[in-house]
This record gives C-alpha cells, structure tokens and sequence, in this order.
C-alpha cells in the first residue's frame, strides 16, 4: 500500500470513531460488508471510488476529506513538479484482491470544501477482458491525454482517443481502463453532491 492509502484508511477510522459510530453502523448505512470496511480502515485495501463515496455519505463527509492535505479556502494551485514528487493514490477496483489498475495523482488536495475531485490518472496496461463495474452519485468528465482508454457504460461501451473527452452521469454502472494492452494518461473530474 501508498503511503497515501494509509492516511485514507486512518482518516476514515478517525472520523468514524470521533462521531461515536461503530462499523456495523457504517455497513448498514453504506450497504458495504464489515470486513470491506474493515479491510480499508487497517490498510489493507484502498477500493474504487465508489466504496468510498458511500462510506463518505455513511459519515456524512465530503470524498475529499479523506484526501485532504489541508483546508485552504482560496484557489489551490499544483504544479507539475509537485505533482510528480507527490505519491498517488491507487484505486483497487475489487476490495476483495485489491487488483490495482490505476494510479490516481489528486490536483487540489488543499481545497476545503471542494464538490469536484480533480485528478491525472495513469492506466496500467492490462490484457482484461472483464471488468468488475461500479455506479456512485455524481457525474464524471474524463479527458484522454494519451493513448487509449476504454470506458463500459451500462451496456454500451466506448473508445476513446488521445484529445477525445466524454462526460457521464457516475450512477450507470461504469468501468474506465486502457484499451487492451495500452496504457494510458486522462484527466479526470468527479462531482459528487454533498
């Protein structure tokens, strides 16, 4: 695990243990398993956006707050150079084997109160052909910067190319990964209500 998977596991057991509510709580109210929340409160497993998103609405935070760095309430800039020291953050796509297939780079961790997750996200290569897809609130731009990506979206699925863009409603059950055997770098916002 990424250093930044730690803080995200030990933020989401802080926040839950300050408010006074016990895990069975937080799968009841999630519709997550104990041992899902389990696994990423001790580290063990940092899941796709949309476990986190319901465990955020369960605690009643932002998705943000468990990123956050600071709470900076004017505009936050990110430089490239600090991008790139920064560590990522990687998303395992099944909470179960903790397969990673991307490595998500935050662009406004400072921002307090922020609605949108600004991110660059590196594709991994990966010859899968099954894809294990998730729906959460909220709406999702991506911008391809380089090479290929591929995105199931309910029944339909998509290509898309260096310079291509689609913008989505994130609650159809959706899978973004590279095109098989490529790799590939995109911009990517997500709004979640709060």
């Amino acid at each position: 695990m990424t250093e930044k998977s730690n803080v995200v596991g030990h933020k989401i057991r802080g926040i839950r243990e300050s408010k006074g509510i016990s895990v069975e709580e937080i799968a009841e109210r999630s519709g997550l398993s104990i041992d899902q929340i389990l696994s990423i409160e001790n580290e063990q497993n940092l899941p796709s956006l949309g476990p986190l998103i319901k465990i955020a609405r369960a605690l009643g935070v932002r998705l943000g707050t468990f990123m956050d760095d600071n709470d900076a309430l004017g505009p936050v800039i990110t430089r490239a150079a600090e991008r790139e020291r920064n560590r990522s953050i990687s998303f395992s796509n099944d909470a179960s084997d903790a397969r990673k297939h991307m490595e998500y780079h935050p662009l406004a961790q400072q921002k307090a109160g922020r609605h949108m997750e600004p991110f660059i996200i590196e594709i991994q290569p990966s010859e899968e052909k099954e894809f294990k897809l998730s729906a959460h609130e909220g709406e999702e731009f991506i911008y391809v910067m380089e090479g290929q990506v591929e995105i199931e979206y309910g029944k339909e699925k998509y290509s898309l190319t260096a310079g291509d863009s689609i913008y989505y409603d994130s609650i159809v059950k959706h899978h973004v990964h590279g095109a098989p055997g490529h790799a590939a770098k995109i911009l990517a916002l997500v709004y979640i209500p709060f």
